[in-house]
């Protein structure tokens, strides 16, 4: 992939905001620095570092495509009431997934886990 000082731009915008944005999310982040870049910028290069598996492109959290730059075998947790998304760790579930398997007969490849209730801050709000 050849270098981009936007999708440099982007990555690192992604990084620091790891509670898996929309791209209009990081459009919006990164506009104030950088008035320059434009929406249709930020959904191509998205899905160009998707695509070549530098992030990954989240769908089927709470409707919204979501990018998130940790690639690593994770699951999710959506605040029911901000609807940030956060990383729960993969090694919470190798129990639930093999019992899923033995009592099924199932070859289980992949899981994907999302958990759902309120985060610390909207638990602080209320």
């Amino acid at each position: 992939m050849k270098y981009s000082k936007q999708r440099e731009i982007i990555l690192k915008t992604l990084e620091q905001n790891a509670v898996h944005p929309t791209a209009d999310q990081v459009y919006a982040l990164l506009h104030a620095q950088h008035p320059g870049i434009s929406l249709a910028t930020v959904y191509r290069n998205l899905n160009l570092l998707a695509e070549m598996n530098v992030i990954r492109k989240i769908t089927g959290l709470d409707g919204a495509t979501r990018f998130d730059h940790n690639t690593h075998s994770h699951h999710h947790f959506v605040c029911s009431k901000c609807h940030k998304v956060y990383d729960v760790a993969y090694e919470i579930a190798p129990a639930l997934i093999a019992e899923a398997a033995a009592q099924s007969g199932l070859a289980i490849e992949s899981c994907d886990i999302t958990l759902r209730g309120l985060c610390p801050d909207c638990i602080t709000k209320n």
